[in-house]
């Protein structure tokens, strides 16, 4: 592998440990995608569970209504909530009305915007998650190592500043894996082909119950790739 320079990956430990140990001259990329999945799952969401909780102890029924049920509108970009949003005022169809299964017709539900601006209104570690990652999301767009490094930075200090658990582990995250997210300003990859090559193979395995036979599982990997080009 001595011609490899680069290679894109997630952010699991073991195969950045693996690289070092065996190929010093690669540099592990952490893509967009992989930090703001762990940002997703790892702060917003466990803080929303969080705030859930502790306004329910307070006996603040009506704020914890709010946050039920709000992990999608939390976790979805600006982009996708004004898609939504927009559907809704088309009044785009989701669910065609069936009298032979009794299923009522199913419209597209706005007020996605709404609702996430009335969250983070009322919740000020939600308003700090939304504004690191509108920083994050501006960092990845950098083409200078210095510039996303001083970004990165920025966004460290200001989970920390918070003193809330689930800030400081995403800090952390980000220290940890320092040099591999700030090598995308330059190198520009990522791993999504073998996420899609792994989803392939998933739903492969899925469609035949599983395979006892490797070699044969194998071949159908080859063969789906092969008529379904990645």
């Amino acid at each position: 592998m001595d011609h490899v320079e680069a290679i894109g990956c997630d952010m699991n430990s073991d195969f950045e440990e693996a690289f070092e140990e065996r190929c010093t001259h690669i540099q592990p990329v952490f893509d967009y995608f992989h930090i703001v999945k762990n940002m997703n799952e790892k702060l917003i969401n466990e803080i929303r569970k969080d705030e859930q909780a502790r306004l329910i102890a307070e006996g603040n029924m009506e704020a914890a209504k709010h946050l039920k049920k709000s992990k999608h509108v939390l976790c979805s970009k600006k982009a996708t909530r004004d898609r939504k949003d927009e559907a809704a005022q088309k009044g785009i169809v989701k669910q065609k009305k069936s009298d032979l299964f009794n299923l009522p017709e199913i419209k597209a539900i706005g007020g996605w915007n709404d609702k996430f601006d009335l969250l983070i209104k009322e919740n000020e570690l939600l308003f700090k998650a939304d504004l690191i990652k509108e920083k994050i999301t501006a960092a990845y767009q950098e083409d200078h190592e210095w510039k996303m490094a001083k970004q990165i930075i920025e966004i460290i200090d200001l989970c920390n500043e918070t003193k809330n658990e689930h800030f400081i582990w995403f800090a952390n995250l980000l220290s940890n894996h320092f040099e591999g997210i700030i090598a995308h300003a330059t190198i520009k990859i990522t791993s999504s082909k073998i996420e899609g090559i792994n989803n392939r193979i998933k739903t492969i395995r899925r469609m035949g119950y599983g395979y006892p036979d490797d070699e044969y599982f194998f071949l159908k990997i080859i063969d789906m790739s092969r008529r379904n080009p990645l």
